[in-house]
């Protein structure tokens, strides 16, 4: 069994290339033997009927054809060269037979499966007598001459010859093609192999732009984003493992206090605990959202919604806090705005995790505004602070999972899960997410659903 793609593609290039030429070689040799017996055949009957009128036009009269000294054992004078021919009469004008080497007339019993002909003999535009002719239908008894015959042999050498050399560049032509197919998919191989020994990242030499070309560079892409997927998915569990083991420590510290009768129960140490518990619960079920938003399972409630109400909905709940740290909310939708299909609960919590986030990072005095408006199919809720804004370098990072871009805030009861949340459940709903910040100034989150 082969196991090798190039001799696969070399036997298969070898083999459609002998097919073809055989097929070629075996048409070309049919088409020259029918048209060199049809040359054959015009010279004989030509000089046939050559000889014969110049015989009556030298006599005048048929007279003398057939005398003792014009034919012999092969026949007349124009028989000589062709003694094994059957089938040729000579009549005169009036239709009476002169010669025939047929048992009987032609007209009575013409050769099977012969070529029958009938051709008028003139001399000076009168017609003098008729030539019948029975000919083979392969002509074969004309080819007896010496150069007909090696020129035949010369054409079947030509024919061999050509179909030899063109079978050897086929398998030249084969090798090279099948080695600059199978070469690449060797590297693709062996790059596969690589990544699945752990060498995620791998990268293979894109050397065409044809579909081998694109198979490689779909295999580096897919290799880089396992590379980065993995990286991510390292930093997520020690990420996690950091976020729980703050709290668990707290709430450990102070049950082992308790149980040692080092500490009393009293409000504040209740209150403690339930805070870390909390904090806990609540990273629990981020994680939980997030699972079932990468398994497709996100359970959602699509209706129609209006993008004004749920504008109104998220700032009524932040209000009181937003006042409290001296942040003005304002709220700016256009009249006739259509309506989203969403659902309501989720898409409130995505809008009020960014009024937090923008509460969180805008000092007293800022503004946070929450606007509405129509782009072609889609309908924007964008939520603008004036807040400390985001670098350029941390934009495309910043809805990765467990990623802040502020490393101080990594103690401050933040799971670092909310903005990656926010694009799950956006997405589910058939929407996109989108920042806008500029450092100083402040950041625009942009949440695109479709409309209804």
């Amino acid at each position: 069994m082969l196991r090798s793609l190039g001799l696969k593609l070399t036997l298969a290039f070898l083999t459609v290339a002998i097919l073809s030429v055989t097929l070629v070689a075996i048409v070309i040799g049919q088409r020259t033997m029918r048209e060199f017996d049809q040359f054959v055949s015009d010279r004989f009957q030509h000089t046939l009927i050559e000889q014969l009128t110049d015989y009556y036009a030298s006599n005048g009269s048929w007279r003398g054809l057939l005398d003792e000294r014009d034919h012999g054992p092969g026949g007349p004078r124009f028989m000589r060269t062709r003694p094994e021919l059957a089938g040729i009469t000579l009549l005169d004008a009036n239709a009476n037979v002169i010669f025939s080497n047929l048992p009987k007339g032609a007209r009575e019993f013409p050769i099977p499966n012969s070529t029958y002909k009938e051709v008028a003999l003139k001399v000076n535009n009168q017609t003098v007598g008729w030539l019948q002719l029975n000919l083979p239908p392969d002509n074969s008894a004309l080819i007896s001459g010496a150069a007909e015959l090696e020129f035949l042999r010369r054409v079947r050498l030509a024919t061999i010859y050509s179909a030899v050399a063109t079978s050897l560049l086929a398998v030249l032509l084969g090798w090279l093609l099948a080695r600059a197919i199978s070469k690449p998919v060797r590297e693709l191989t062996l790059a596969t192999q690589a990544v699945a020994q752990g060498q995620l990242g791998h990268q293979v030499t894109v050397q065409s732009s044809d579909e081998i070309g694109q198979l490689a560079t779909s295999f580096n892409q897919m290799s880089a984003d396992l590379a980065h997927a993995t990286q991510l998915r390292r930093q997520m569990t020690a990420d996690i493992a950091h976020d729980l083991r703050t709290p668990l420590s707290v709430i450990l510290g102070y049950t082992e206090a308790l149980n040692d009768g080092k500490l009393s129960g009293d409000e504040e140490i209740y209150d403690t605990l339930h805070n870390e518990a909390k904090h806990l619960n609540h990273l629990i079920d981020d994680l939980r959202l997030l699972s079932l938003a990468d398994a497709k399972e996100l359970p959602l409630n699509l209706v129609e919604v209006e993008p004004a109400e749920v504008l109104q909905r998220t700032a009524a709940a932040h209000q009181m806090r937003a006042q409290q740290v001296g942040i003005a909310l304002e709220i700016t939708t256009p009249p006739a705005l259509p309506t989203i299909i969403a659902d309501p609960e989720r898409l409130a919590q995505v809008l009020g995790n960014l009024v937090n986030n923008a509460i969180r990072y805008t000092k007293s005095g800022g503004v946070i505004s929450l606007r509405a408006g129509l782009q072609g199919h889609a309908v924007l809720l964008q939520v603008q602070d004036t807040g400390a804004g985001i670098d350029a370098d941390e934009l495309p990072y910043i809805f990765d999972r467990f990623y802040r871009g502020d490393k101080s805030r990594s103690n401050s009861g933040e799971s670092g899960l909310g903005l990656a949340i926010a694009k799950s459940i956006v997405e589910a709903q058939g929407g996109a997410i989108t920042v806008e910040s500029t450092p100083g100034v402040g950041s625009t989150f942009i949440v695109a659903l479709p409309t209804a």
